[in-house]
C-alpha cells in the first residue's frame, strides 16, 4: 500500500495536478509534449502551459522562454499564434505559455496603464511571473529564463523587465507599448522590440488604440516605441550612435556599445500592423503578418546570445 501512494504522489507531482502545494526538488524535465500546470499566487489559481521538447526530458539547466498572449486570446492561442513550441522541439529550450485573468474567456495582463479586467482588478501579474519563475526552476530545473510577448503581453514583457531583471535573462516586446508608471530595473537588461509602424491598435508613435477589441479599447493613451527604446538604452548604458540597416520592409536599429552583456534592438515592420511577425492571425479581423521576418526565430536568436 505505502508503494502505491508514493507512485501516487509522484505522477501527482509530474501532472502538476496539485494547486497551492510544494513542487518537487530540482527535476529534469518530464516526457516530451505539452503539459498544463496550476499555480496558486495569493488568493488565485492561475494555469500555465509548458512545452518540452525531447531534447529536453532527463536534463537539468534547459532555457526557458516564456510567451505571453495578448489582450483577449490565452496561452494555447498565442502558442498558436507564434509557433514557439516547433521552434522548441528544434532548438531544445522550454516554451511557457501562462494565462492571464478575467471574468470570461477573454484573458488579460495586468501591465500598468493597461489592460481591462486584470488592470481594474489589480491583478498581480508581476507575481505570478515571478513565482513561475521559481516553480520552473523546481518543477523543471530549468537555467536562464527570457520572456517575450504579444501586445498586452508585451506590455507585461516591459513591466517584468522593469522588476525582475535580477530573475530574466532578456526580453523581447512584440507589438506593444512600455505603458508603466515608473521603471528601474535592477541591472542592464537586453531589450529586442518588434513593432510595425502601421499599428493601429497600440500605434507606433504613441497615442489612443484605434481598435475597437474589448481587451484593448479600455487601454487610454499609449507611450511611443521611441519612448521604449529612449528608456532602455539609457539604462542599458549605450554610448555609440546604432547599427542601422534595412531589409525590405524591415528596418533594424541596433545599440551595442552598451553595458556588458546588454543590448536594445528595434525591427520596424513597414507598413506592418497589429501582428506577429511570421506568425498566424488568429483572430477573426486581425492584420495580417509580413512574411519578411520570422519575429519567433529571430527573438530566439538574440535570447539564445545572451548568457545573462
Amino acid at each position: 500500500m505505502r508503494t502505491i501512494m508514493v507512485l501516487l504522489v509522484t505522477v501527482l507531482a509530474v501532472a502538476g495536478c496539485g494547486r497551492g502545494g510544494p513542487d518537487p526538488a530540482p527535476t529534469a524535465s518530464p516526457s516530451a509534449g505539452t503539459h498544463a500546470y496550476s499555480l496558486r499566487v495569493g488568493d488565485l489559481d492561475r494555469r500555465y502551459q509548458v512545452h518540452v521538447p525531447a531534447a529536453a526530458v532527463g536534463r537539468t539547466g534547459v532555457p526557458a522562454v516564456i510567451v505571453l498572449h495578448g489582450g483577449g486570446g490565452s496561452g494555447s492561442q498565442v502558442a498558436e499564434q507564434t509557433g514557439f513550441s516547433a521552434l522548441s522541439d528544434r532548438e531544445g529550450f522550454l516554451a511557457v505559455y501562462p494565462d492571464g485573468s478575467g471574468r470570461t474567456k477573454l484573458l488579460t495582463w495586468n501591465a500598468g496603464t493597461c489592460c481591462s479586467y486584470a488592470r481594474d482588478q489589480g491583478i498581480d501579474d508581476v507575481g505570478f511571473v515571478r513565482a513561475l519563475i521559481d516553480t520552473l526552476a523546481d518543477r523543471f530545473g530549468v537555467g536562464r529564463v527570457y520572456v517575450t510577448g504579444f501586445s498586452n503581453g508585451a506590455m507585461l514583457t516591459y513591466r517584468v523587465g522593469c522588476e525582475l531583471a535580477d530573475r530574466i535573462t532578456a526580453i523581447a516586446p512584440v507589438s506593444g507599448a512600455m505603458n508603466v508608471p515608473s521603471c528601474d530595473p535592477a541591472r542592464p537588461l537586453p531589450v529586442y522590440t518588434l513593432h510595425g509602424d502601421a499599428d493601429p491598435v497600440v500605434p507606433y508613435a504613441g497615442g489612443t488604440s484605434a481598435s475597437r477589441i474589448a481587451s484593448e479599447e479600455r487601454a487610454g493613451a499609449h507611450r511611443s516605441v521611441a519612448y521604449a527604446v529612449d528608456f532602455w538604452t539609457r539604462a542599458d548604458r549605450c554610448t555609440v550612435d546604432p547599427a542601422r540597416s534595412v531589409d525590405g520592409a524591415i528596418t533594424s536599429v541596433r545599440y551595442t556599445a552598451c553595458a556588458p552583456g546588454a543590448e536594445v534592438r528595434l525591427d520596424t515592420v513597414a507598413g506592418g500592423g497589429h501582428a506577429w511577425p511570421g506568425g498566424k492571425s488568429v483572430r477573426r479581423g486581425a492584420d495580417a503578418p509580413t512574411t519578411e521576418l520570422d519575429a519567433t526565430a529571430a527573438i530566439w536568436d538574440f535570447f539564445r546570445t545572451r548568457s545573462g
